[in-house]
């Protein structure tokens, strides 16, 4: 219901865009007090719309209301399929037969909706096909996922997953809470937690997530850059104001994440955000990322974020840590039972 809910409000405000593009031409943004623009407060920034465009809609960059409607029916029939199968798990509670895959994560995790007037064919606006450009050659996908290991070696770039279970270090780096898989930067829409609390001063400003309980501190005064020898999970940022924009430009990542969409490393990324509240409850969230050491292009996308009425409380990766342990306590007395096996 939730899903559908949120793509009805996005139809509604397709067909009433020219109000909506009125109202926030008449938009004046709040002050702090010392006469800055004041983007503080909690900020969602969940959506059903896919980071890159299908490959049919071309250069589209909107739906259209026939379109629209479409995604609707589409939704409906996907949620009535996962209510199915939720029925099925009430019905026949039993644990899976050992060796089974015991599922994820069901439709009460996932948070979805279109923010806004983002009834968009993707988040990505640049390249025009609002697709990740042609990455350089030598720097292929590697994506994790929650099914079997994949072959790879360490270090583990992607988020979920991993190659073994030697130890942590062969584990993805969510699994390793270092950081989540929408965590950023840059902000990507993603299963849950989209959600980061905005704080600011006359001279800073605080970026904190949900995901992983990150705060990326941003000067918005000159302090020396850091030497290029320092590299930083997510980078060292600086901030200012563009007329009533936010730019917040990083770089000296440390390489040890993909730059984007599963590719190549961050190790030369160098990311631009721009935040602009341009309604009391929408902040536009825009990334442009530049790394021509993965992508033959720059890649910019564009994500709405909706604002909340409440708190971010601690996020809890794996309480205490013995998640991790137990994968890999779990790996040994897996390796021990089929020594056995085979000496019988």
């Amino acid at each position: 219901m939730k899903i559908k809910i949120f793509l009805v409000m996005s139809m509604l405000t397709a067909m009433n865009g020219m109000a909506v593009a009125q109202s926030d031409d008449d938009y004046v943004v709040p002050r702090t007090e010392y006469g800055q623009p004041d983007l503080q407060g909690v900020w969602n920034f969940s959506s059903s719309t896919p980071m890159e465009r299908a490959e049919r809609y071309g250069e589209q960059e909107f739906l259209t209301p026939e379109q629209i409607e479409e995604a609707i029916a589409r939704q409906a029939s996907m949620e009535a399929a996962a209510d199915a199968q939720e029925a099925k798990l009430v019905l026949n509670p039993e644990a899976p037969p050992a060796g089974a895959n015991p599922g994820g994560y069901n439709s009460f995790w996932i948070e979805m909706g279109n923010r806004g007037d983002n009834v968009r064919t993707s988040h990505i606006v640049y390249p025009p096909n609002g697709r990740a450009p042609q990455a350089v050659e030598g720097n292929p996908v590697i994506a994790g996922g929650l099914g079997p290991d994949i072959t790879g070696q360490r270090p583990v770039r992607f988020i979920v997953g991993g190659i073994t279970k030697d130890g942590p270090e062969d584990r993805g780096l969510s699994e390793r809470c270092l950081v989540g898989f929408n965590a950023g930067p840059p902000f990507a829409p993603s299963l849950y937690n989209n959600n980061l609390q905005l704080f600011q001063s006359k001279d800073t400003f605080v970026i904190m997530t949900e995901m992983i309980h990150d705060a990326r501190i941003v000067p918005l005064v000159e302090k020396p850059e850091l030497n290029d020898d320092i590299r930083l999970w997510s980078g060292d940022s600086r901030g200012y104001w563009e007329g009533d924009t936010l730019v917040v430009e990083t770089r000296n990542f440390n390489g040890m994440q993909a730059s984007f969409q599963s590719r190549g490393s961050n190790l030369d990324m160098v990311l631009t955000e721009r935040f602009t509240r341009i309604a009391y409850d929408t902040v536009n969230y825009e990334f442009t990322i530049d790394d021509p050491s993965t992508f033959t292009d720059k890649i910019t996308a564009i994500v709405p974020m909706s604002k909340v009425a409440g708190q971010i409380y601690e996020y809890a990766c794996h309480e205490g840590n013995y998640g991790m342990f137990n994968i890999i306590r779990g790996a040994r007395v897996q390796e021990r039972l089929e020594a056995e096996n085979s000496t019988q």
